[in-house]
């Protein structure tokens, strides 16, 4: 039986003019397709901006990327902030946290229809999210009810808890697009439609993903208050195990 690793690093960077193009965090990421269909996603996310955020997630994903079972561990300002796990059924999703704020939290939520996504804030899950997205109806908008959070707050700073919420994906269409990974067919995605369904309303946000079924993350960038600015810098692809 074989498995199929991507590995790689993703740089986060500034585009406010006072900053530009400075470093301020960084991602190291794994992607394993396993023989069963399980993809198995490890994020360690580092932004340095203050207060400062350590994110590590494991998040557990059927081919169509909807979730299967998470755990999350965020440290902010250095201390720590929470840790929990979530695990999602075709009727409910439940969930054992605990955070600063509100102490041990278990959740249960029922659910008519399963879960296609859960953002768990890791910068190379938003590419795979884009799967959700019908390509055969080609450049267009859709909205999508009913997905899940970690946390609300745009760096992905509290929690972990569930938090439903929904939003659009325009897919724009593909396009030639060069990273410091390299050169790579892609997909140029947006996702809209925020207002109402967040604390706060989340800026336009721009992404960039390989053109195949990997839906790598290649590049995306955040305007507005946050003007930042995400890049692949290198990756490897390994295959392990027995034909």
């Amino acid at each position: 039986m074989k498995h199929r690793t991507i590995q790689g690093t993703i740089l986060y960077t500034s585009k406010k003019p006072e900053r530009m193009d400075q470093e301020r965090g960084r991602e190291f990421f794994s992607i394993t397709a396993q023989s069963d269909d399980v993809k198995v996603l490890h994020a360690h996310c580092e932004i340095d901006d203050a207060p400062n955020v350590v994110r590590d997630v494991i998040l557990a994903m059927n081919p169509d990327a909807s979730p299967i079972d998470c755990s999350v561990r965020i440290s902010v300002g250095d201390k720590y902030e929470g840790s929990g796990w979530m695990r999602f059924t075709p009727h409910y999703v439940e969930c054992e946290t605990h955070n600063q704020r509100d102490g041990r939290i278990t959740q249960k939520v029922d659910i008519s229809t399963p879960v296609k996504w859960l953002q768990a804030h890791p910068i190379v899950g938003d590419a795979l999210l884009m799967r959700m997205y019908d390509l055969s109806q080609g450049p267009g908008k859709t909205f999508f009810p009913d997905l899940f959070l970690t946390s609300p707050d745009h760096r992905g700073a509290t929690g972990p808890l569930l938090f439903k919420t929904g939003f659009g994906i325009r897919y724009v269409g593909e396009e030639t697009v060069t990273v410091k990974a390299g050169t790579f067919n892609a997909r140029h995605f947006q996702v809209v439609d925020t207002a109402g369904n967040l604390p706060e309303e989340h800026p336009p946000y721009n992404l960039w993903c390989t053109a195949d079924d990997d839906y790598l993350f290649l590049k995306a960038g955040v305007e507005g208050y946050m003007q930042t600015f995400y890049e692949l810098v290198d990756y490897k692809i390994t295959e392990r195990g027995l034909s």
